[in-house]
């Protein structure tokens, strides 16, 4: 039986689809989907292995691909505007080379379309860290991730998948195990030569690496028909840290 990726849907209008980054999940982007609602008919997905969404030991841009394509069908969507943070950035950008025809204007936030380095080991040791049958409470999960992770913010986007699996027990809602067997297969680079010639939105942290100004000839390549704009002062969660300048850009890009 297929499976279909869990989603939270708003407003009505012309289908707008939300990917998150590695780690997180739909809830992240609430606040701007419920903002995006007053104009698209906004979903806000779990992916794969995400949220509340279906676990499975297979895990890839192409099988993640899969799962969008079969989300549209099973909703009826028959061309879509899309945004992809990060990893969900990175799947946004291989549907819109594959399936071009789905995607009528697409937004990639902060990530590239070029094979990256190993960034999250660290996160993935830290959680790996994390033992729920000894660890009982959220501040002893957080004291453990604060062993390995200095930054706040990066320990309280961790501790947003923490859920009660039962009244005795805590959990995290991701599929811990299969990101670690599978992370390499989501940093991978665009096949070589593939294009999308519809209109494309990147958007880059000035204070993140994730996006260089090396970056732009192949962006450029992939994308003929795009335009970059930098939010200052921000870092990899440009969304969550400037949200009213990310909405403006990205609002009149698509409307």
């Amino acid at each position: 039986m297929q499976q279909i990726l869990h989603s939270k849907i708003l407003g009505k209008g012309f289908p707008l689809l939300i990917l998150h980054g590695f780690l997180g999940l739909g809830d992240n982007w609430i606040s701007l989907g419920r903002k995006f609602s007053a104009n698209f008919e906004v979903h806000n997905i779990d992916l794969r292995n995400h949220g509340r969404s279906f676990h499975d030991d297979e895990m890839d841009l192409e099988i993640m691909c899969r799962d969008i394509l079969n989300y549209c069908e099973f909703h009826g969507l028959e061309s879509i505007n899309i945004i992809g943070h990060s990893m969900g950035g990175k799947i946004a950008m291989h549907l819109a080379v594959h399936h071009p025809k789905l995607i009528s204007k697409l937004v990639v936030v902060d990530i590239a379309p070029k094979e990256y380095t190993r960034k999250h080991d660290f996160l993935l040791e830290a959680l790996q860290a994390v033992d729920f049958s000894k660890h009982k409470t959220r501040n002893e999960v957080e004291r453990v991730l604060s062993q390995f992770i200095d930054n706040e913010s990066y320990r309280r986007f961790l501790l947003k998948n923490v859920y009660w699996k039962t009244p005795y027990k805590l959990a995290f809602r991701f599929n811990l195990p299969v990101f670690v067997e599978n992370y390499g297969n989501i940093i991978e680079t665009l096949p070589p030569y593939s294009q999308f010639y519809g209109a494309t939105l990147f958007l880059k942290g000035a204070l993140s690496d994730y996006i260089l100004e090396t970056d732009f000839p192949l962006i450029e390549a992939h994308f003929p028909n795009m335009q970059i704009e930098v939010i200052p002062m921000t870092s990899h969660w440009l969304h969550a840290e400037k949200p009213a300048i990310f909405y403006r850009i990205v609002i009149e890009f698509l409307l």
